[in-house]
């Protein structure tokens, strides 16, 4: 991955908080990630396929993800399943927009959601992984990138 693969991500990211909140989210210094885990307690998983190979994940806490349920579905009780759904469509729409730069040949999966504070997700130890971290209202998710 080059430096303006992760570009990509990181305005596909921010663009879609400005949209949907009106607010602007910050990024951190992106670094490759080490053995720690980055999960938290929601993560919406996407694989990639195609000419490139890999996998995009979102990761956030449930406190975060009510307060942008909120937003989006006008509603004051947020629950378990709006979470699922919300962390998923979060990680889908962040690929799908990077899809866009690289065309047709980047095919994304359906995104798989993983509830609960999980161990770390597997990733190939041959590829670097970036993470990205996002503060959008007092908040720190991630975004986890693993590219061939």
């Amino acid at each position: 991955m080059k430096e303006t693969d992760l570009h990509f991500f990181i305005d596909s990211i921010l663009n879609y908080f400005k949209e949907v909140t009106g607010e602007d989210a910050s990024t951190g210094i992106p670094y490759i990630k080490g053995d720690e885990p980055i999960v938290r307690e929601y993560t919406g998983i996407i694989g990639i396929s195609g000419k490139r190979k890999g996998s995009v994940y979102f990761t956030s806490g449930k406190t975060m993800l009510e307060e942008l349920g909120k937003i989006i579905l006008g509603a004051e009780d947020i629950g378990s399943e709006e979470i699922k759904d919300l962390v998923g469509e979060i990680a889908n729409t962040i690929s799908g927009n990077v899809r866009q730069a690289y065309g047709s040949d980047f095919m994304i999966s359906v995104p798989v959601v993983v509830e609960g504070e999980a161990k770390d997700i597997k990733l190939p130890h041959e590829l670097q992984t970036f993470v990205i971290p996002l503060t959008w209202n007092n908040h720190e998710s991630f975004l986890v990138v693993c590219l061939e």
